[in-house]
């Protein structure tokens, strides 16, 4: 099989069932955000493949999960209205995330400032993964018929990736960076 269709030559893909579609349609802006970060947590991922901390293998089979479940709603996203795809976000992937959150959470020192981000390659990357999730979830809130879930998964995967930066840079025996004024 050749990677190369020419079938996007002229400005216009297939979302999934070959409905053609404007490269600029909000669906492919939308899904096309989910892959850039996920790509961006798979360069997370890199940087950490050469260290060692205690729950490496833990943290590897968490985001397994994580880039898999992004890659399922960038598949929801990609599928058009009125049409159902393979695979789901589910209410037990977010309460998921919830729980790690919580775990990662009460090894951490409690927030009293606002977290700049970098740190370890690592911690930098998840935070700039964070942003893409953002911009991602500003994207869908413009896809129609879009899974609500979707929206809420993203809005929690985008408070994951803070602390998982934040669980990264700590176990890397990085500081963070903080703005230097409390708040309450």
């Amino acid at each position: 099989m050749k990677i190369y269709t020419k079938t996007g030559d002229k400005g216009e893909t297939s979302l999934v069932y070959g409905q053609r579609v404007s490269k600029n349609d909000i669906r492919v802006e939308a899904y096309g955000t989910c892959d850039e970060a996920n790509s961006q947590i798979g360069l997370a991922l890199s940087y950490i493949g050469a260290t060692n901390f205690d729950g490496k293998e833990e943290w590897g089979s968490i985001f397994h999960k994580i880039q898999t479940w992004l890659f399922h709603v960038g598949a929801e996203l990609a599928t058009p209205e009125g049409k159902k795809v393979g695979w789901t976000i589910e209410e037990s992937h977010i309460n998921e995330m919830e729980n790690q959150i919580d775990s990662w959470e009460q090894q951490l020192e409690p927030l009293r400032n606002f977290v700049l981000p970098g740190g370890h390659s690592a911690g930098a990357c998840l935070h700039v993964a964070r942003t893409i999730v953002r911009r991602a979830e500003r994207l869908t809130t413009m896809v129609e018929d879009a899974n609500p879930l979707v929206l809420s998964f993203l809005n929690r995967l985008s408070d994951f990736l803070f602390v998982a930066a934040r669980f990264i840079n700590y176990h890397m025996g990085e500081n963070e960076s903080i703005l230097h004024q409390e708040y309450k």
